[in-house]
C-alpha cells in the first residue's frame, strides 16, 4: 500500500545499482542462476521485530478452510466469519478441475525458467500492451527490493495484446481468467448474502468487471533472512483469487501474529481487498500478509487474479444499505481512478489506503 511518508530519493550509487539490474532484464532468477551467494544490498531489508508465525487454535490450517460441497447456508456463514475476521480463507471441493490450477502454475513457472534470451525480450515496466514481466513493479520507490519477478497481465476490461504474452503461458493465463471469473461471482454472491443485500449488489457495482493478474515466481535466495518475497501489504481491489504451487511462503497477520497460509493441493486463495472493506463499512477485514523469500531450492510459484471496479469514474463508498444511525458511514466515496493513483504512486508497504478514506471521529 501506498506509504503517506515521502519516499526517500535513492542516493546515486544505489539508482546505478537498481539501473544496472533492471536493464539486465534477467530478473532475480537471473541472479540465482549466476550462483549468486550474497544478495545485492538494495535487496536488504531493515530488521524488525518479527515474531514467529503461530497457528490459530481451531483452524487444521491456520487459514480458514471453506468446503463448497456444503450446504449454501452453512457455506454463506463460514465465508461471513472468515470475512469479518482473518479476511482470508481457502475453498475445496469448488467448481475448477485441479487440472486447471495446475496448468497456469505450471505455465508460469516454465516462462521463468526459459532461458535468459527468450525472457528478456519481455522484460518490461511498460503495460501499455497489457502485459509486463519485470522485477517490482515499486522497484524504484520502494525501500529495498525483494525477491521475487513478476509477470503482469491486464485482463478486463481491455484483454491483453495477446501475441505480446509469453506463448508458454497465453493459453492457460486465458483459460484461468474465464474460471476466476466463475469463481469469483460465486464468491461475490456469497459475500453479498453474508452482508444482508441482495446477491448481485457487488456484480452491478462492476466489481467483477476489471481485473488484473500478478504471476509470482520466487526462486531460492542465498540469504532469506535479510529479504522479504513480498513485502507487508494489504490488496486494494475488490476480491482477490489466488493459485499456488506447494511452497510455503504466504503469511497473513493476525493481530500481532504472523499466520502461516498452509497450501493444499487444489485448494484457491480468496483474501477480502481494501475496496470490499470499505463497501462493507467495515464488516470485512482486509488484512495485511507477505511472502517470507524462499529458502526452499524449488520456486514458490503464484498466480493471482485482482477483482476492480470497471466503472473508473464512480464514486465508490459504504453501501447505502449497511448505513444506519446506529452505524454511520466510517469512510468518505472516492473515484477509483484517484484511489489507484495513490496506490501506485507509493511503494507497496502496510494499510494507508483505507486508512487515507476513514472518516475521523
Amino acid at each position: 500500500m501506498p506509504n503517506s511518508e515521502p519516499n526517500p530519493i535513492p542516493n546515486s550509487d544505489r539508482l546505478e545499482q537498481l539501473k544496472q539490474f533492471d536493464e539486465s532484464k534477467t530478473g532475480v532468477k537471473g541472479l540465482v542462476d549466476k550462483g549468486l551467494t550474497t544478495i545485492p544490498t538494495f535487496f536488504i531489508h531493515q530488521s524488525e521485530p518479527d515474531p514467529k508465525p503461530k497457528t490459530r487454535p481451531g483452524y487444521k490450517h491456520s487459514i480458514p478452510v471453506v468446503d463448497f460441497s456444503a450446504p449454501r447456508s452453512k457455506i454463506v456463514e463460514q465465508v461471513h466469519n472468515a470475512s469479518t475476521t482473518l479476511g482470508f480463507f481457502q475453498i475445496i471441493n469448488h467448481s475448477v478441475h485441479v487440472q486447471a490450477i495446475n496448468k497456469v502454475v505450471n505455465s508460469i513457472k516454465a516462462f521463468n525458467e526459459q532461458e535468459d534470451e527468450v525472457k528478456m525480450k519481455y522484460y518490461s515496466r511498460d503495460m501499455s500492451r497489457g502485459v509486463a514481466y519485470s522485477t517490482n513493479f515499486d522497484l524504484y520507490n520502494s525501500k529495498a527490493a525483494s525477491w521475487r519477478d513478476t509477470l503482469q497481465l491486464k485482463l478486463a476490461p481491455t484483454p491483453p495484446e495477446w501475441e505480446h504474452v509469453p506463448e508458454v503461458c497465453r493459453e492457460a493465463a486465458a483459460e484461468w481468467d474465464k474460471e476466476a471469473v466463475k469463481i469469483g461471482e460465486e464468491l461475490m454472491g456469497l459475500l453479498c448474502e453474508g452482508l444482508g443485500v441482495k446477491e448481485d449488489r457487488l456484480k452491478e457495482l462492476s466489481c467483477l468487471d476489471a481485473r488484473v493478474m500478478a504471476a509470482h515466481y520466487y526462486p531460492y535466495c542465498p540469504q532469506p533472512e535479510l529479504t522479504k518475497g513480498l513485502t507487508p501489504h494489504t490488496d486494494p481491489g475488490v476480491l482477490t483469487v489466488l493459485v499456488q504451487n506447494e511452497m510455503t511462503g504466504l503469511q497473513v497477520k493476525f493481530e500481532e501474529d504472523w499466520v502461516d497460509l498452509e497450501p493444499i493441493p487444489g485448494a484457491i486463495v480468496i483474501n477480502i481487498g481494501d475496496i470490499l472493506q470499505i463497501i462493507s463499512n467495515d464488516e470485512y477485514k482486509s488484512v495485511e500478509h507477505r511472502v517470507l523469500a524462499n529458502r526452499f531450492q524449488e520456486p514458490r510459484v503464484s498466480v493471482a487474479i485482482f477483482f476492480n471496479p470497471g466503472q473508473r469514474e464512480n464514486l465508490y463508498g459504504p453501501l447505502p444499505e449497511l448505513i444506519s444511525d446506529e452505524k454511520p458511514a466510517v469512510y468518505r466515496e472516492f473515484m477509483f481512478n484517484d484511489y489507484m493513483g495513490r496506490f501506485f504512486s507509493k511503494e507497496l508497504d502496510g494499510k494507508t489506503l483505507t486508512n487515507y478514506y476513514r472518516i475521523s471521529n
